[in-house]
């Protein structure tokens, strides 16, 4: 029979083990609040800590800098998710714009709805200030987003759905509706009179229908014959 001292040291030693491996994800959540509140320039590592309940020797046991916190900010709330988004997109069934509607509005739900969608806004304001995060950002964010929109749209177009494009433009076309609902969940909304009712899913369904009718293939219509 366990000692009741012992079974006490035990549950202390593995109470203390799950609170260390929550301490990244801590830190983490923490470091999104601040980031997306304050700007990245603006805040502090000792408030990062603090915020998580640490010290701020703690939070540099885990990253390094912090720059190295942000990065992994980003690969939590984003970059880390394009593998899953890209497993999404291979097994969609649904024809090409079922599927870009689909993408638009689950990136809304999952991302632009989230306090993650302030990074968007914070990189567009800060990005200037500092090359190396905007490199950073450019390789983990914005090309492999820029690749998966070209997929589905090639998708379209190898199946007869869409116009052929140069696909570079097509993804800016598609990515602007994005830009649009981060500025305004983190900026323009405040700007709002108080009686203006913004719904983003209503937003979302008018500019996916609105680039469809750019974007797919309209049937011929044949030269009314002269009488």
């Amino acid at each position: 029979m366990q000692c009741p001292l012992d079974l006490l040291a035990s549950n202390v030693r593995a109470k203390r083990e799950r609170r260390k491996d929550a301490r990244p994800g801590e830190l983490l959540a923490a470091a999104l609040e601040l980031f997306v509140e304050k700007g990245f320039a603006a805040t502090r590592a000792e408030e990062v800590a603090k915020r998580a309940g640490v010290s701020k020797g703690t939070l540099f046991l885990y990253f390094s800098s912090k720059e190295e916190l942000f990065k992994a900010v980003v690969r939590e709330n984003i970059s880390g998710r394009f593998d899953e988004w890209s497993q999404e997109l291979d097994a969609y069934e649904g024809n090409s714009a079922e599927l870009l509607r689909y993408c638009i509005t689950v990136w809304w739900e999952r991302v632009g709805s989230t306090q993650a969608a302030g990074i968007s806004k914070l990189m567009m304001s800060e990005a200037g200030n500092f090359p190396e995060l905007a490199a950073f950002y450019q390789a983990e964010v914005i090309a492999p987003g820029n690749a998966l929109i070209q997929r589905v749209l090639q998708r379209g177009i190898d199946s007869g759905e869409f116009r052929p494009m140069e696909l570079n433009y097509g993804a800016y076309l598609v990515m602007a509706p994005f830009l649009f609902l981060a500025i305004s969940k983190q900026s323009l909304g405040s700007c709002m009179p108080p009686d203006v009712v913004f719904d983003p899913l209503a937003y979302i369904q008018t500019q996916v229908d609105n680039m469809l009718i750019g974007l797919t293939v309209r049937p011929s219509t044949a030269p009314l014959q002269a009488s």
